[in-house]
């Protein structure tokens, strides 16, 4: 057989198969470094077709399997086949994005797309400066970055030391914790991250917001940045961006608002609502490796301020090929990352197969799940206490509560079996509780059905 065919073979037997797989199964770490260590010791070459075999043998065992119907975890998704095709090709073809010249066709298709995905959200194209990026964790610290470059333009030269007073970040207490490397990695430091309190549905409190800007301003802090959440990791609340948006307006702050997650209900007309007030935003982060069901990692970040962009991640070097005519930026001038395979090859294949109304269709269908997950919960004497109609569901159960069963021990059940995954979170600094997101567009309510069972037996 050839590698070729057994990755064809692999591809449609996971395929098939995908179902009967248990979600999880336990691994031990001494027996799988055993187990590479006896086989790989890279003194003898081995033939790519058997270790197609092999490797494909060791993921499917020793995966928690992200794209099973029944996996209700974190934001992992099943993925679409044009994305798979696109990685393909991207490695393929191994285009290099950091100067336009070297990948005229991947740096257009990326333009095209972001463009496309930027009006929607509700910015200018004209003018919007836009990027793929690793993930979520690197579009938050673009933001950063571009906040100071903004606001504090000597900071790129002198470092933030130089600055008059030291700038603020505005995050809640359900904020994404990438913001606490990004304190690190900027140099701001931690103590920068001003935590404002949250509502009794997990957003941030706009109230409590514009008195921590007022206390931090009379103590001689710089207000520099507020992050709103649209879909927190914990329970998918969505800041109140309209709101959040004047106070950064009245305060002159940047208002930077991290969609990783939620960005994706821009495309469909039902949930957009949910969103009001992104287009508002200096900068967006979304990440299209979660709801847009594309393979890992494909984040983006979307901008109305390519001066700031250019400020904070402009280089020249004479090493690299000189700058294109015609208006085509060369991405390593306007991002974090230098030399750069084609991400958005797969965002692209993916929207240009399904289409706006494609994608719609099957962000809906996830919140129809969420919405019967929800009601048979409540029909089978769960407690669910976030009040979001995202498909992320937390909830709990009396005998929960009053301690006669834990999180941890319904989840060990869980994991035990197989049949289905979720986990728990701590919502407002206070209660545990579990917490179920649909993440695959094919779960259908037998899915749905298989969870209520398995948290219904773990519960004994």
């Amino acid at each position: 057989m050839s590698d070729w065919k057994a990755m064809e073979r692999e591809a449609e037997r996971f395929r098939r198969d995908i179902r009967a797989l248990p979600v999880t199964a336990p691994s031990d770490p001494l027996a799988l470094r055993r187990r590479l260590e006896t086989r790989y010791n890279f003194a003898a070459p081995h033939s790519l077709c058997d270790l197609t075999e092999d490797v494909s043998a060791l993921l499917r065992d020793h995966t928690v399997h992200v794209t099973h119907p029944c996996y209700f975890g974190l934001f992992n998704p099943s993925v679409r086949d044009a994305g798979i095709v696109a990685d393909f090709l991207a490695a393929l073809y191994n285009p290099q994005l950091a100067a336009w010249s070297h990948a005229p066709a991947a740096c257009e298709i990326e333009r095209l797309t972001l463009r496309h995905l930027g009006s929607l959200i509700g910015f200018d194209t004209e003018t919007l400066s836009a990027s793929f990026t690793t993930g979520g964790a690197e579009a938050n610290l673009c933001a950063v970055l571009a906040a100071l470059a903004h606001y504090g333009s000597e900071a790129g030269y002198d470092g933030v030391a130089a600055l008059p007073a030291r700038p603020a970040i505005y995050v809640s207490g359900e904020s994404h914790h990438s913001f606490v490397k990004i304190a690190r990695m900027t140099g701001l430091g931690t103590d920068a991250l001003r935590t404002v309190a949250t509502t009794p549905q997990y957003t941030m409190d706009p109230e409590d917001l514009a008195a921590r800007i007022l206390s931090d301003r009379t103590e001689g802090w710089k207000p520099l940045l507020i992050v709103g959440t649209a879909g927190t990791t914990s329970s998918g609340a969505v800041d109140p961006l309209v709101a959040l948006a004047d106070i950064a307006g009245e305060a002159d702050l940047w208002f930077h608002v991290d969609a990783a997650w939620a960005g994706a209900v821009v495309l469909s007309p039902r949930l957009r609502p949910v969103l009001a007030g992104i287009g508002r935003a200096d900068s967006v982060t979304w990440d299209a490796h979660k709801w847009l069901s594309v393979p890992m990692g494909a984040g983006m970040f979307f901008c109305r301020h390519p001066r700031a962009v250019r400020h904070a991640f402009a280089a020249s070097t004479s090493y690299m090929p000189d700058a294109v005519l015609g208006g085509a930026e060369d991405p390593y001038t306007t991002s974090v990352q230098w030399s750069r395979r084609a991400i958005g090859l797969k965002v692209f294949m993916a929207l240009a197969e399904l289409g706006d109304s494609g994608y719609a269709e099957l962000i809906e269908h996830q919140a129809a799940m969420g919405d019967l997950l929800r009601a048979k919960l409540r029909s089978a004497g769960w407690l669910v206490v976030n009040q979001e109609i995202l498909p992320v569901i937390c909830f709990t159960h009396d005998r929960i509560r009053c301690g006669q069963r834990s999180t941890h021990d319904l989840l060990q059940t869980l994991y035990a079996r197989g049949r289905a995954w979720i986990s728990d979170v701590v919502l407002g600094g206070n209660e545990r509780v579990l917490r179920a997101c649909i993440t695959s567009y094919h779960t259908t309510p037998a899915d749905i059905d298989v969870l209520l069972a398995e948290l219904n037996y773990a519960l004994q």
